[in-house]
């Protein structure tokens, strides 16, 4: 199946549920190519993801996540060129 080079924008809304988030993220780490979360100051969290992975992959990781209550995520995908 074809891969693709995308990113993941989380805003974490309820700390509650952040060992969740975290786990499932370990659990997707083979499409993750990078990761950095910000603090804010209104109490939001986001974190950015960079992924290269199948759309099944990507769709796994972004459906597992969005699943949990107090996250939001929002992903964006591009075709990758090494695949052409």
């Amino acid at each position: 199946m074809e891969k693709r080079i995308g990113t993941a924008i989380i805003q974490i809304e309820n700390r509650k549920n952040v060992q969740l988030l975290n786990d499932i993220i370990s659990k997707h780490s083979e499409i993750i190519i990078g990761r950095q979360g910000l603090p804010r100051s209104n109490g939001l969290g986001i974190i950015s993801l960079v992924l290269e992975g199948t759309t099944d992959q990507i769709g796994s990781l972004t459906g597992h996540l969005g699943r949990i209550d107090g996250i939001q995520v929002k992903s964006v995908l591009l075709k990758n060129r090494d695949n052409d």
